[in-house]
């Protein structure tokens, strides 16, 4: 194999990752089944939103010619049993909030502004035409958008589409992911520690991240240094959506994942990017499979994720914008910056009546993985001279 010697820029190594991204094909999905999915295509609503003339209140339902003035109530509409009859010239109807509002009516008047008495009510001001009326199709008309394509459907997005009358939905499927931790020294955690060993954390803090972006993952066992258990285990990844491993993406003689997979028939298309932690991340093809090698470092996997892998699912499933995306916010003390690679900081934000401040955790160092549990965000700090005063404006990534 050929490495590939180029150190790229962050932004470069994101922009190859998703120039080689195929979303994947579409499947129907029973609304009440798709939280988290992307639409595939964009759902239109099945009916108008109102579906007829309603109510947005409690009160009585008039004409606004009759008021002010006292009129009989002559029926009492609750929500989902429409009246018997039209309104009359000089009559009333109390209705219920979403009631269908009665044909002759123009407009409701809101129960806190009339007094009822002797099944009359007196209205006592002047009620325009229109007043608490919600007309048919105001929300949507039958047949517009109510969510576009590469939208993640969120619990406001299933609403509207329920409210539309849409019961299924046309989703790309959930992506297939194999995850893979290398190395002799790692063990189960919970299990008893020898010289030299640690606990296998990748594996687990991966599956997190992926299951929460969406993917169907599959945890494939540990492997030791030992090159026909990798190519076993590398050659099993390879037959789903993407392979994502951990550790042996270096240059020492026991790295040997970028080499099977070469002879495997991965392409790599970069090795190497220019951030802090996370720099021996790699990134290959295989056909339609994408294959992310992320550093041993449990900080350096963890990030290397959030910047490679779930923009990739995102876009796998059909994202619009499949990020990451950043927000602004201000740092809560001066930080280093570095000359050569962009940093991500893990943080601490804060909520202030200025906006979001982010307070950098103790303990950068690539394996501390324990300091960085402290963290919702990581903070990019762009590459250069000296240092960012406290106060300063940065992006940030929220961590879930």
């Amino acid at each position: 194999m050929t490495p590939v010697e180029e150190i790229l820029a962050l932004a470069d190594a994101q922009a190859a990752v998703l120039a080689r991204v195929r979303p994947l094909e579409a499947e129907t999905v029973p609304l009440a089944a798709s939280a988290g999915r992307f639409l595939a295509e964009a759902a239109r609503a099945a009916v108008d939103l109102p579906p007829f003339r309603s109510s947005a209140m409690d009160g009585y339902a008039l004409r606004s010619a009759d008021t002010p003035g006292r009129l009989p109530v002559v029926f009492r509409i609750a929500a989902g049993a429409p009246a018997d009859r039209s309104l009359a010239p000089g009559e009333a109807m109390a209705i219920a909030t979403g009631g269908v509002v009665p044909e002759g009516a123009d407009a409701v008047v809101q129960r806190e502004l009339v007094v009822e008495q002797d099944n009359a009510v007196e209205v006592a001001a002047p009620v325009a035409a229109g007043a608490n009326v919600r007309e048919p199709g105001r929300d949507v008309a039958a047949g517009a958008v109510v969510v576009d394509s590469g939208r993640r459907l969120g619990a406001a997005q299933i609403g509207a589409l329920a409210a539309a009358g849409i019961g299924e939905v046309s989703c790309a499927r959930r992506p297939r992911v194999a995850i893979l931790a290398t190395g002799t020294e790692l063990r189960e955690p919970g299990s008893r520690l020898r010289p030299g060993e640690i606990y296998e954390s990748n594996g687990a803090m991966l599956t997190a991240q992926l299951s929460a972006a969406g993917a169907e993952v599959t945890r494939l066992e540990p492997v030791a240094d030992d090159e026909s258990a990798h190519r076993r285990a590398l050659a099993q990844g390879l037959e789903l959506d993407v392979l994502v491993t951990s550790g042996g993406v270096s240059v020492g003689p026991h790295d040997l994942v970028r080499g099977i997979e070469a002879e495997l028939g991965v392409e790599e298309v970069f090795w190497r990017v220019a951030v802090r932690p996370g720099k021996p991340v790699s990134f290959g093809v295989r056909g339609a499979t994408l294959v992310f090698g992320l550093p041993g470092n449990p900080v350096s996997s963890l990030v290397g994720c959030e910047l490679f892998v779930k923009p990739a699912l995102a876009a796998l499933q059909g994202a619009a914008d499949p990020g990451p995306r950043l927000a602004a916010g201000r740092l809560g003390a001066a930080v280093a910056r570095n000359e050569a690679r962009d940093d991500l900081l893990r943080a601490r934000s804060a909520t202030t009546e200025t906006g979001v401040v982010l307070e950098p955790v103790a303990g950068q160092e690539s394996h501390m993985i324990v300091r960085a549990a402290e963290a919702d965000a990581l903070v990019l700090v762009p590459r250069g001279r000296g240092e960012l005063p406290a106060g300063s404006v940065v992006r940030y990534l929220p961590l879930d």
